[in-house]
């Protein structure tokens, strides 16, 4: 009883209460600085994603500043007999960390990476190139926005201590901990599952914010046996990353040459049917040709592209292959596409120059009206053309007067890049640049790609679709029937890895 009234205990006693207090008024600061997280994501597409975004946010936030005080500060109460000292010391740690956090969600905003050992060298190559670019009215500038920073936690620390029996009275801190609480147990059981059903929407929030190890159904659930582990890993070896950020393209170096008396075309029709053009003219049909996209943006995408519109939104600023290496290398390019962002012709010069019979690489996406125009003035033995259309998610009359086009296998428009490359003498491997094949040597029977949500995989007799948890559906290709025959995990799993070659790595 002696003990409990002694000033230094009743020192003790009051700074426990006031670090409390300056770690609850610096969790909300911390949860605003986080918000550079958020709202620099994709938000989620569904209301329990969403739930989940928020309850993740704060209950992940205020854990890490809690966690921080109980570690850091929370001690120098019991050790340091000196109010100013804890006062001035707390300080100094709140808004060191609190500019870590914030240097953190910028460097996430920018890169998509948190601090750590695996991206210490790009802090190092930036840090070097930003020390480089700075003056002293820079470094002056940080400087006085620290000393502002720690002036403001001072404040606030000063302010508390002499307000901490006010707050003792207000009783409003358990039910705000109650509250973060709360946001942290749910997030985690949100987490459990969603990771058990791999739930996109939740699951793809597991890099959103430092030091975030969320609780999984794996290390949970199957300790009780309420997880089929067998089924589970299943699933998510066939789940696939579809929102790519960076992506290597292409995969490596690319070296091949290109024949600079080569005529190859390439008519594309956005509306209507091919078929009913070609019949006019010396053109072979190619068959179970595809077009796998969602949209005719994305079609027009794959064929110049050679690849699915998984990578669409990634790849928007960088030229592709099939365009880029033949203009380097000489060979004249034309491009009839309106909208699209690079080599585009004009109408009447695209026209211009197709009904001559000079080498070169031409592509146009056209109208029925304008493709019998073009193929009215088009020299057959003279030039190698492919015509096909846009038509989303089914199958496409496709032609080509090309010897050799392999018509026994599966095909899509990511084949096509490789294949006109092909055809202008370019000998390099097509998976360096494409997810496609080259028609003429296809090496592949099956082909894989991504349509919206869901990855697709077309072989001689079935269609596999795989949504984002992972869950599958088996469809006869011809008839379209839905079937129960048993899942090759293998070959789906080689196909998924096929798709996603492109994207890069942290």
């Amino acid at each position: 009883m002696i003990l409990t009234e002694t000033p230094r205990r009743q020192r003790v006693t009051k700074l426990v209460g006031w670090g409390h207090w300056f770690a609850f008024f610096n969790i909300f600061i911390a949860i605003i600085i986080a918000s550079i997280y958020t709202f620099n994501s994709r938000l989620p597409d569904t209301a329990f994603g969403a739930l989940y975004l928020l309850t993740n946010w704060f209950g992940h936030i205020s854990f890490l500043t809690f966690i921080g005080f109980v570690i850091l500060v929370l001690p120098l109460c019991y050790l340091v007999p000196n109010v100013k000292v804890v006062k001035i010391s707390a300080s100094i740690i709140a808004a060191v960390g609190l500019a870590l956090l914030a240097f953190d969600a910028l460097l996430y905003n920018k890169y998509g990476l948190h601090v750590s050992f695996n991206s210490a060298e790009l802090l190092r190559y930036e840090t070097n190139n930003v020390i480089a670019n700075f003056n002293w009215q820079q470094w002056g500038f940080l400087i006085l926005l620290f000393v502002v920073w720690l002036s403001f936690q001072l404040i606030l620390a000063n302010a508390l201590w002499q307000r901490i029996d006010r707050f003792r009275v207000k009783k409003i801190g358990q039910p705000a901990a109650l509250f973060f609480i709360v946001c942290f147990v749910c997030s985690h059981a949100s987490h459990i599952w969603a990771d058990a059903h791999l739930y996109q929407p939740i699951v793809q929030q597991d890099d959103m914010f430092p030091l975030s190890y969320p609780a999984t159904a794996k290390t949970l659930m199957s300790k009780y046996n309420l997880l089929d582990l067998e089924s589970y890993q299943q699933r998510k070896e066939l789940q696939l990353n579809r929102r790519v950020q960076q992506v290597n393209y292409p995969a490596s170096a690319l070296y091949c040459a290109v024949d600079q008396n080569t005529n190859v075309n390439l008519l594309v029709v956005t509306q209507g049917d091919s078929e009913a053009l070609a019949n006019a003219y010396p053109l072979t049909k190619l068959h179970d040709y595809y077009d796998m996209s969602s949209n005719a943006v994305s079609g027009q995408f794959s064929i110049v592209y050679g690849l699915p519109e998984l990578y669409q939104s990634a790849m928007q600023n960088i030229a592709p292959v099939l365009l880029d290496l033949p203009a380097k290398l000489g060979l004249d390019t034309f491009v009839y596409a309106p909208g699209f962002k690079f080599g585009n012709s004009s109408w009447d010069d695209f026209q211009k120059q197709f009904s001559t019979s000079q080498p070169r690489l031409s592509i146009a996406f056209v109208s029925p009206e304008q493709a019998k125009t073009l193929l009215n003035s088009f020299n057959f033995s003279q030039g190698k053309l492919l015509l096909t259309q846009l038509q989303s998610n089914t199958q496409v009359a496709t032609f080509s007067n090309i010897d050799n086009m392999q018509s026994a296998v599966v095909s899509s428009h990511q084949d096509l890049a490789p294949t006109l490359l092909n055809l202008m003498g370019c000998s390099a491997e097509s998976n360096i640049y494409s997810t496609g094949q080259n028609l003429r040597k296809p090496q592949r029977e099956w082909l894989v790609t991504s349509l919206g949500d869901k990855v697709v995989m077309l072989n001689k007799t079935h269609r596999i679709e795989v949504d984002s948890n992972g869950n599958h559906k088996i469809f006869d290709r011809l008839s379209g029937e839905e079937l129960s025959t048993d899942l090759n995990t293998s070959m789906l799993s080689q196909g998924i890895k096929h798709l996603s070659r492109f994207v890069a790595k942290d």
